[in-house]
């Protein structure tokens, strides 16, 4: 994603069975495709900035000490968008349960975890390319 900077944080501790980020936002980029996933949690916690977060039930403003979680399976599409002249800087924590698959309510996506590796593909299962 453009203007999006990840810094992997767990692995530096050989961490494996979930992931730690510090994210950076530039201003007008996205966290990511609005997603849920099926078997994996996931949480956010506001550092710096004022995110907006974009979910199933809309739009909600976030400020520095706020966080949100997004329960596996819960089918709620999420993402953080920075719609600010600021950068925005967050802590993004995942499990990394295996099988776990992604859905994306907003794009022609879906994505599947096989062997650790993502396998992404049409709504309809086609493959791109």
């Amino acid at each position: 994603m453009a203007g999006r900077q990840k810094r992997p944080l767990g692995e530096l501790f050989g961490l494996n069975n979930f992931g730690v980020n510090l994210t950076h936002l530039a201003p007008g980029a996205v966290s990511a495709l609005r997603h849920a996933h099926s078997r994996q949690d996931e949480f956010v916690y506001i550092l710096q900035g004022h995110p907006t977060l974009h979910t199933d039930e809309g739009r909600t403003p976030l400020a520095p000490g706020d966080c949100a979680g997004f329960a596996a399976g819960s089918g709620n599409g999420h993402r953080l968008v920075n719609e600010t002249a600021q950068e925005v800087v967050y802590l993004e924590v995942g499990d990394r349960t295996a099988g776990d698959a992604a859905s994306y309510p907003d794009d022609d996506l879906q994505a599947v975890q096989i062997d650790g590796q993502w396998r992404f593909t049409r709504k309809d299962g086609t493959p791109y390319g």
